[in-house]
């Protein structure tokens, strides 16, 4: 008989699930303190949370019988994973069970933006009757731009089809297969699709990669008028730049639900005050009664299976019973995450095929260095945990190509990873391998042979390899105030193109990117962060 422990409030719906299993012993706690819990934990096989209760280092280590954590909803801040992991514990989650919460928020901000129809409410509450000031617009035949065609996107884009409008969807992450299903035209160009809708709506994860991804100049882009709405993460569109978009009339509208700090400053309400065709919610695109019946029956089956020994579809981190396994491959682990987070950084395009080669002592250890590669392409790509357990998983549903090779022979190194990455046009090739036991290296990076640390900030340069080019890139960083921690050099042949590599105590500005670029000798400039 397994023992579940419910310490927050789910919905009944999967308590009921829970229950109906014969070998499933329920006890639902949802106010329990966390100093009852630390009492009680060592009885149970595994316990089901939201945000409220603590799963620390302590109340995991007196779960002497826990066998899997489900955290209903997608956030796991509140979970001790490192230390579930090392303790063989699977730690589940709920990812994508608020998808059409979500999707119709998303319209129902459209809707409110072009109707008025918030606006007009508030007139009649306000004892008024003004007909003729909200004359609005239809969503009948707009073009709507989607940032992030995933399972949201995708909904979003069904249900604005339904409305007669065109949809364009920009995604360098997407088989172009899934949008043609979907009867949506992908284009490759970000500033290509802005330069042609009506609306744009955004539903792509927060990542180094979307940070500030629309800012005064994709706004200057898109039309005159266009509608903004983002109910997907606070940081992808610059806030400053949102009120001059407003303010210039460049957006007729905006639908937002998500801030970049929660709850948003007043004085950034108050400027948004000041313009008349503003929906706000306080990012409440998970609330619906449907959306949490899903997370609490998601979470349910997961815990089923996971207590059965089942596969496990949302699992947030790896379990490692043996430690001696674990302390032996974690350094070849995190040098393949940080292989396959630089390579998706040094990629020009969505990422489609992944060739990963492990050779040499480490090749038994194949399979999980393999998904440590992906899992650091996928961790800077979608919006829900990746890990070791689940990255093949998601590679395989985001029609991402995976070839896997081992051997035990290796001509140079003890122990050697080397990725390949296709897109639909280029390749990108990076190897490395752990010296003496913890000491992680890129020997590789395309053509070049280069001995990189591959650690924090990193800005690569291909140049004419002619006298003087370090001097000028390094004037230019030193005028900035960024220091650099060290730099190498890997070259084809002398007097032909060389690649700087320089490690750097901060990041570079987008002006010094583009001053940089504009060096004579300098053919390509691009910052990497590992």
């Amino acid at each position: 008989m397994f023992k579940v422990l419910i310490t927050d409030p789910i919905s009944d719906k999967g308590i009921e699930l829970l229950t109906r299993e014969p070998d499933i012993e329920v006890d639902n706690q949802p106010d329990i303190s966390y100093e009852e819990l630390l009492e009680i934990v060592k009885d149970y096989d595994a316990i089901i949370t939201r945000s409220r209760t603590p799963v620390t280092a302590e109340l995991i280590d007196r779960g002497e019988h826990l066998k899997v954590i489900g955290r209903a909803g997608v956030g796991v801040d509140n979970v001790d994973i490192e230390r579930a992991s090392l303790r063989g514990i699977l730690v589940v989650n709920t990812p994508g069970a608020n998808t059409i919460g979500a999707t119709e928020l998303t319209i129902s901000h459209m809707l409110n933006v072009l109707r008025n129809a918030h606006i007009a409410h508030q007139s009649i509450l306000e004892g008024r009757w003004d007909r003729k000031k909200f004359m609005g617009r239809e969503l009948y035949g707009k073009t709507l731009g989607i940032i992030g065609l995933g399972n949201i996107g995708s909904q979003v884009a069904i249900r604005a089809k339904a409305f007669g409008m065109k949809v364009l969807a920009y995604d360098p992450y997407i088989p172009r297969e899934k949008a043609d299903r979907l009867g949506v035209k992908l284009l490759d160009s970000l500033h290509e699709m802005l330069r042609q809708v009506d609306i744009l709506t955004i539903h792509a994860p927060l990542t180094h990669e979307t940070r500030n991804m629309i800012t005064r100049r994709e706004f200057e882009i898109m039309k005159d008028g266009a509608v903004l709405i983002n109910c997907a993460r606070g940081g992808i569109v610059n806030e400053e730049d949102l009120l001059w978009a407003l303010e210039s009339g460049k957006l007729s509208g905006v639908g937002l639900d998500v801030f970049s700090k929660e709850p948003p400053s007043t004085e950034f309400i108050e400027k948004l005050k000041r313009f008349p065709n503003v929906s706000l919610s306080p990012h409440i695109g998970a609330n619906t009664y449907e959306s949490q019946e899903n997370v609490a029956v998601i979470v349910a089956q997961q815990v089923i299976k996971a207590l059965r020994g089942m596969t496990v579809e949302y699992v947030v981190n790896a379990p490692f019973p043996d430690i001696s396994v674990l302390t032996l491959i974690k350094p070849h682990l995190d040098l393949a995450e940080k292989m396959g987070r630089f390579l998706v950084q040094w990629a020009e395009e969505g990422i489609r095929e992944v060739h990963i080669e492990v050779r040499g002592d480490i090749a038994e250890h194949f399979h999980p260095i393999s998904s440590a590669v992906l899992m650091g392409i996928l961790r800077q790509v979608v919006d829900f945990p990746i890990n070791i357990i689940n990255a093949s998983y998601v590679a395989r549903d985001r029609g991402i190509k995976v070839e896997e090779v081992m051997s035990q022979d290796v001509e140079d190194f003890k122990h050697y990873i080397k990725v390949v990455v296709r897109s639909d046009s280029s390749e990108r090739v990076v190897a490395g391998s752990v010296l003496e036991g913890h000491v992680p290296r890129i020997f590789r990076i395309d053509n070049y042979r280069v001995d990189v640390e591959p650690e924090g900030i990193m800005l690569i340069f291909e140049n004419k390899d002619v006298p003087g080019v370090i001097g000028k890139v390094g004037s230019i960083l030193g005028g900035a105030g960024i220091n650099i921690a060290g730099f190498r050099l890997g070259r084809e042949k002398r007097g032909g193109i060389a690649l700087g590599i320089l490690n750097l105590d901060d990041p570079v500005p987008e002006e010094i990117l583009h001053e940089l670029s504009k060096l004579p000798e300098v053919l390509f400039v691009k910052q990497v962060i590992v």
